[in-house]
C-alpha cells in the first residue's frame, strides 16, 4: 500500500501547494496521503481571535477543494480540519475519498491551561467508541488524533478492528520529539500495526510561548522499527507498507489474540 504525508505549515486559503504535491503524490501512486493538524485551518490560538463566519469560509473552502483533488486524482485525502454546526465549532479529522466524505469528530482534545481545546470546542464527551476506519484496496485503516495516540482506550477500540495502520495526524511542539518517537514506535509494536504520523511546521508566537512545530513525521514498523522520518521542512514522504508485515508481527507476538482471549 503506497502512502504519502504531506508536511505542511497553515495555508490559509490558498491551495497552491496542495495542487502540486498531490499531482506528484498521484504520479508515484500514491492511494493515501495524510496531513497533519492546522494545515487547513490557523493554529487553535490563533482560531480564538477568528469570527465563526470566517473560521466556516475557510473551512468550506479548503473542503471543496480536496473534494475535487481526491475524486480528479482518484485518492483518500485524509484531512484534519475545524468546522462550525450551528454556530458551534468542532475539531475533526476529515476523510475525502473519489466519491464519498466522512468525518470523524476528536473524542478526547487537549484540556492544559496553556492549550484548552475541550474548553474552546464543542466536540461531545462521551464513552470512547471506535475511531473512523477505512479500508483501500484490502488494507485497513484508522483514524486518530495525535493526542489520542496517548489513551489505551482508543487502543483497545482499534485492536478489535485489527486496523494494519493508524494515520495520526498531529501538532506536536515544544521539543517533544523524542518523546513522540518513543510513544509512537512502542505503541505500533504493542499493537502489531503499522503508525504514520503527520506533523506540520511552522511556528506561533503568543505572549508567554513560542510554538515551533518541528515536523518530524514518522512511519513505525509493527514490529516496532522506525522506519523513516523527515526533518523540519516541507517535504512530502511517500512509504510503502505491507500487509503481510503486519501478519506476520502479530503471529510472531500474539499480542492482540492474547487479549482477544480475555474480553
Amino acid at each position: 500500500m503506497r502512502t504519502a504525508v504531506l508536511q505542511l505549515n497553515a495555508q490559509g486559503m490558498s491551495s497552491t501547494k496542495l495542487y502540486n504535491h498531490i499531482r506528484i503524490a498521484h504520479k508515484n501512486s500514491v492511494k493515501v496521503l495524510l496531513l497533519g493538524e492546522y494545515v487547513l485551518n490557523p493554529f487553535f490560538k490563533e482560531l480564538q481571535d477568528m469570527s465563526l463566519s470566517m473560521i466556516q469560509e475557510q473551512s468550506s473552502h479548503q473542503i471543496k477543494i480536496l473534494k475535487e483533488l481526491s475524486s480528479s486524482y482518484s485518492m483518500t485525502i485524509i484531512a484534519p480540519l475545524v468546522i462550525v454546526k450551528q454556530k458551534k465549532i468542532y475539531k475533526v479529522v476529515a476523510k475525502f475519498a473519489p466519491s464519498s466524505t466522512a468525518y470523524y469528530q476528536q473524542q478526547i482534545l487537549i484540556n492544559y491551561a496553556h492549550w484548552n481545546e475541550e474548553k474552546f470546542f464543542s466536540n461531545d464527551i462521551a464513552k470512547i467508541q471506535t475511531p473512523m476506519i477505512f479500508n483501500v484496496d484490502g488494507f485497513k485503516f484508522g483514524v486518530i488524533s495525535g493526542f489520542e495516540l496517548h489513551f489505551d482506550a482508543i487502543f483497545a477500540k482499534l485492536d478489535r478492528k485489527k486496523v494494519d495502520c493508524i494515520l495520526v495526524p498531529s501538532v506536536a511542539t515544544f521539543d517533544s520529539y523524542e518523546r513522540w518517537k518513543a510513544l509512537i514506535t512502542t505503541r505500533a509494536f504493542t499493537h502489531s500495526c503499522y503508525i504514520l504520523r503527520a506533523n506540520r511546521i511552522g511556528e506561533y508566537q503568543d505572549k508567554e510561548h513560542l510554538w515551533q512545530f518541528y515536523g518530524d513525521s514518522v512511519l513505525a514498523a509493527p514490529n516496532g522499527e522506525l522506519l523513516t522520518h523527515l526533518g523540519n521542512k516541507e517535504e512530502l514522504m511517500i512509504v510503502d507498507m505491507e500487509h503481510r508485515e503486519v501478519v506476520q508481527t502479530r503471529r510472531s507476538w500474539g499480542f492482540i489474540e492474547a487479549i482477544s482471549k480475555r474480553v
